[in-house]
């Protein structure tokens, strides 16, 4: 008996001990194909385009693009190549080992080490008899820390942490499965696994990738500057001074100084107007000792017809105004409207609105000439979401974005809104019978009653939905412009009789687009005014808005845009704010230590003028008024619905003027198609081009009213300097042009030849 109790406290002691070793011992879990395996195939290539994920794989292996069909990736690792892709019984002999680790010929190169963690983690899987967790929590996104850092010397690196976020609240670390990418290769390397080493002073962005979801974070490697005086900033104005000088600050950049009256007065007349100021405006704006008289420039520039013109110039470019699809007429009535919204101060919002929910009578209701040249449900569906919410969607068409959160369902859903919109052709008067993109003549834009747009993934019909939204539209609002008939169509024309009465998805969707509540509408539009005053978008390229591609002053950005909703998506509100900072007021000359910023606004950057402003701005120097056939004599290039081109003759020569300088043939909605490069064909424009000649030689320009007036040659020398560059000419500039006027035989011949040096200067072809 005694000796029973003995062996079982023995028995339980034992177990005990033992129990609790075990129970203490780390128990290995199980890989996760879906989380782990999915993630190391993308992260080392295996699945990008180049590689497997190719259209058509490679070698016979084919993944989907960086794993974005999980189903399909499974049953082709397991099932493909005869099974031979894993070997159950050896996991080193797997296929899906050997090759990545170059024991067996590999395209692609070493993508895996034998000694590394993916590897071991590969075989583990493999091991396990390659498990598949299908109903794994979805992936929701991912947080990549710190979001934003500056790193002043001699601090050299960063490390960079990456948690995922699953639809059932769990959190994981995964910065040892993401991939990353540095969009300045010059500024950083990445060693791995999240390390950030400096290689250069500057800024980049280390695009964050897991899975199908990506995180941007901004670095900036700060040199060391000794001429930075933290002190030394000026007052802010605004808002916008407000943050760029914080961002200086962290950078230790200083902000140039001021500029000058006449510098300033030349930047908002061309940024504002899209012409210089005259001699007389100039010569009236440096004398005045008022001391608020820039901001009362601006209140009246703002008013000037010369602003609604240059943004309906704007948006003619953005929204594609081409006379061979809309025809001469259509051209003028859309721009006509153009100019008129923003002559009415019409809000930005109600702009969009009636752009997007537009139809009926392209000479009637010119709003609806935006959906003309809109031939198919891809093409609006592209445009409308690069134009009014920032967002660049190309991507997705074929396969999930790769640098932002858009699937190819989400894609194919947006698009079925524009699925419906239908053209009924009045007429088309051609005159190339060849040519299918020209149309002559009247059309009716309205929407079908019937239509469904496939997705070629599913291959089943796409439900209308807005973007990021979980639930297909229904159209609960009915705005359609114009004068109603009972049917809710636009009175005056016959209405095909399959088109759709009342409310649409069209109509839907432009409220939704110009929401309040609806954060990408006011940032795209907040960014393109800043482009336009500033050179370069907040969000660079300006209608590329997604999270790997970040803004450079992200809170500037949001202020700007909540200021735009809180006016009532006010153009000229926006305006105003951005064109009376200090920021915007800067000299073009660099303080010491920022020759190289580019991206932080510590100084103007100089840009060549623009296409019709350079061209207007020749034509009211000289004196000469332009002449486009078909229009009344005088009518600036700024002021033009568009250029003809013809085969020959004055317009023909001014177009080819225009596109030397970069005026875009309206081919896509994007204002990167404006070129801004300089070009030898705009070299040989300038030098002896026949434009200029005209200008300069034409026998009742400037040049003929300055000798018939009999005005000194100072006083022509003076004129001359105040018409072209908003200034005096220098004591030197004097000395030298006068007395060579005076002792000319010909003073014209001497004029001329100063006129033609004064519009080749680079002060007069760049905004200063």
């Amino acid at each position: 008996m005694a000796f029973g109790w003995i062996r079982f406290l023995t028995w339980a002691c034992w177990t005990l001990v033992v129990g609790r070793s075990l129970v203490g011992a780390p128990v290995e879990a199980s890989v996760s194909f879906r989380r782990e395996v999915m993630a190391v195939l993308s992260k080392n290539g295996c699945a990008s385009g180049p590689c497997h994920g190719n259209r058509n794989g490679k070698g016979g292996f084919k993944l989907s693009l960086r794993g974005e069909d999980p189903e399909a990736d499974y049953i082709a690792i397991l099932q493909g190549a005869a099974g031979r892709r894993l070997n159950f019984s050896e996991p080193d002999q797997s296929l899906l080992l050997l090759k990545p680790a170059t024991d067996v010929a590999h395209e692609g190169g070493a993508r895996l080490k034998k000694d590394g963690a993916d590897y071991a983690l590969l075989r583990r899987w493999i091991a396990d008899r390659a498990p598949d967790d299908a109903a794994a929590s979805k992936l929701i996104r991912i947080e990549a820390t710190p979001r934003e850092r500056f790193l002043n010397a001699p601090e050299d690196h960063l490390q960079l942490r990456v948690t995922a976020v699953f639809a059932d609240g769990q959190k994981r670390d995964v910065t040892a499965l993401a991939s990353y990418e540095v969009s300045e290769l010059g500024v950083a390397d990445l060693p791995g696994n999240g390390r950030v080493q400096r290689r250069s002073d500057g800024e980049t962005t280390v695009l964050v990738r897991y899975l199908d979801q990506q995180a941007g974070v901004s670095v900036a490697f700060v040199a060391r500057n000794p001429s930075f005086r933290s002190g030394g900033f000026p007052r802010p104005v605004n808002l916008v001074d407000d943050h760029v000088f914080a961002k200086l600050r962290q950078l230790h950049l200083n902000p140039s100084s001021p500029c000058s009256d006449s510098v300033f007065l030349r930047r908002i007349y061309l940024d504002l107007l899209g012409v210089p100021p005259t001699g007389e405006e100039a010569r009236a704006f440096v004398s005045d000792r008022n001391p608020n008289k820039r901001a009362d420039c601006v209140e009246r520039l703002l008013e000037r017809p010369e602003f609604a013109e240059f943004w309906a110039l704007k948006w003619a470019d953005l929204l594609r105004l081409d006379e061979r699809t809309l025809d001469r007429k259509g051209s003028r009535r859309f721009y006509d409207w153009l100019r008129e919204s923003m002559a009415s101060h019409k809000p930005l919002d109600v702009f969009a609105r009636e752009l997007i929910g537009a139809r009926g009578s392209t000479y009637l209701e010119p709003a609806a000439n935006y959906y003309r040249n809109l031939r198919t449900p891809v093409e609006r569906a592209e445009a409308a979401a690069q134009v009014w919410l920032g967002t660049r969607l190309q991507c997705a068409q074929c396969h999930n974005h790769p640098y932002e959160r858009w699937s190819q369902d989400d894609y194919h859903d947006w698009t079925a809104l524009f699925e419906r919109v239908s053209f009924d052709v009045v007429e088309n008067r051609r005159g190339d019978p060849n040519d299918s993109h020209e149309f002559k003549g009247e059309q009716v834009v309205y929407v079908k009653n019937s239509g469904a747009h496939q997705n070629p993934r599913t291959r089943k019909d796409s439900r209308p939905r807005f973007l990021g939204a979980a639930r297909p539209v229904i159209p609960t609002t009915n705005h359609v412009s114009g004068v109603m008939d009972s049917d809710g169509f636009p009175a005056g024309r016959a209405w095909p009789t399959n088109a759709l009465a009342g409310p649409t998805e069209l109509d839907a969707l432009a409220h939704w687009v110009t929401s309040p509540g609806n954060p990408l509408f006011a940032r795209a539009q907040v960014n393109r005014i800043w482009y336009h005053l500033m050179g370069r978008g907040l969000v660079d390229p300006l209608d590329d808005f997604r999270s790997t591609n970040p803004a450079s002053h992200p809170a500037l950005l949001e202020a700007l845009a909540a200021e735009l909703v809180r006016s009532g998506f006010d153009l000229r509100h926006v305006v105003r704010l951005i064109v009376r900072s200090r920021t915007y007021q800067l000299d073009a000359t660099p303080a010491p230590g920022t020759v190289a910023d580019t991206l932080n606004y510590s100084h103007t950057q100089v840009r060549r003028l623009s296409a019709e402003s350079l061209l207007d701005a020749q034509s009211q120097v000289s004196g000469v008024p332009l002449a486009f056939p078909g229009f009344p004599a005088g009518l600036r290039a700024g002021q033009m619905p568009q250029v003809a081109t013809g085969r020959g003759g004055r317009s023909a020569e001014l177009d080819g003027f225009l596109r030397a300088f970069g005026k875009p043939p309206r081919q896509t909605p994007s204002e990167c198609e404006r070129a801004a490069e300089p070009a030898m064909t705009q070299a040989f424009a300038l030098i002896n081009g026949v434009t200029l000649q005209r200008f300069v030689n034409a026998p009742r320009n400037r040049l003929d009213g300055l000798l018939r007036s009999g005005v000194t040659s100072e006083s022509c020398v003076d004129d001359l300097f105040w018409s072209a560059l908003g200034r005096p000419p220098s004591a030197a500039e004097r000395a030298t042009f006068v007395p060579a006027v005076n002792q000319a035989s010909d003073r014209r011949a001497v004029l001329e030849d100063l006129l033609w040096g004064l519009l080749n200067a680079k002060e007069f072809v760049l905004r200063p």
